[in-house]
């Protein structure tokens, strides 16, 4: 894929029903809203889907509904490095990638121990490549079990393997994405960088990143893909600085008791999500939700002052128009 393209890629939530079983339905109504939002992919079970927090069989479950009501529409993503041994994360990878997936991150902090060295790392990631055949994959630095952040010489190393497809950035540090982007080769056009921390945003994006796939976009995903699609339009320079600056100051807000927070955030925006998690047990305090309800007017005032159409999740929830047929 070009890299001239930017894409908003979302880490996807999992909406829970009244007995915090997976409802498939709101699912479903939640991937008509990212769509009609305009991202361009998916990362399905991801730490914001709360994959630490469901069953081997609800991670594989969701995942395939996902990709078979996507459609082809855009590509999806999702994690597959589960199990104990190298060889569990590989059998889980296979069945994964069965669902229909167009490839399988691997979590970077699944391959060592934390006290372990890169030699261990890189170790047990070659095993793994070996056990997964011509399967494409892609790294994700998450933050649990523990955040490994990838030196970009072990970089270079995973990308010189040309299996890896994608890679989710949680260096925060610019400096850091700059390196990494600096080894990425020029001939491997396929391979997609994503920065997951919002206030690097247009900085990543114009040093190379192909996109951005923050949490931010289960609050205003509308903001992020106009933010990726014009963060290197000269004409708009202006106000994508000014965008980034409001997004960045309410970035710490938004990750307060997240992602219970997202799915309050998404129930005011009109989406039939239950603020219901099984990763965060308590409920929002009242502080927190007038936070999220002052964030949700600012919301509405990016959109306003920068011609951003929000969602029409009324209409998006609308039932579908079944005519008779002719008589």
């Amino acid at each position: 894929m070009s890299n001239i393209e930017k894409k908003f890629v979302p880490v996807m939530i999992t909406p829970f029903n009244l007995k915090a079983k997976v409802d498939f339905d709101a699912v479903s109504r939640l991937i008509d809203f990212y769509l009609a939002a305009g991202v361009k992919g998916f990362f399905a079970n991801c730490l914001s889907s709360e994959m630490y927090s469901i069953t081997e069989d609800e991670r594989l479950e969701l995942t395939e509904h996902i990709v078979r009501y996507v459609k082809g529409r855009v590509p999806v993503v999702a994690t597959g490095s589960f199990g104990l041994t190298i060889e569990d994360k590989a059998d889980f990878t296979k069945r994964i990638y069965n669902t229909g997936v167009n490839a399988v991150i691997l979590i970077t902090g699944h391959y060592a121990n934390i006290e372990d060295n890169e030699d261990v790392l890189l170790a047990n990631f070659s095993k793994m490549l070996k056990l997964t055949g011509n399967i494409p994959l892609g790294l994700y630095e998450c933050p649990a079990p523990y955040k490994r952040i990838l030196s970009a010489e072990v970089f270079r190393k995973l990308l010189e393997t040309d299996r890896f497809v994608y890679h989710k950035d949680t260096s925060i540090e610019l400096e850091n994405v700059k390196a990494k982007l600096a080894v990425i080769p020029h001939h491997n056009s396929r391979f997609e960088f994503y920065d997951a921390h919002t206030p690097n945003a247009i900085h990543s994006i114009r040093m190379g990143a192909k996109g951005m796939s923050a949490i931010a976009g289960n609050f205003y995903p509308e903001i992020l893909v106009w933010l990726c699609n014009n963060a290197n339009n000269p004409q708009k320079k202006q106000e994508v600085e000014w965008l980034q600056s409001e997004i960045s100051k309410v970035d710490p807000l938004i990750h307060q008791a997240y992602p219970l927070s997202a799915k309050y955030f998404l129930r005011k925006r009109g989406l039939p999500i239950r603020t219901i998690s099984r990763a965060h047990a308590l409920e929002l305090t009242q502080e927190q939700k007038a936070t999220l309800n002052g964030i949700y007017d600012s919301f509405l005032g990016w959109c306003e002052r920068l011609d951003i159409e929000p969602v029409n999740v009324e209409e998006l929830m609308m039932p579908p128009v079944h005519l008779d047929p002719p008589i």
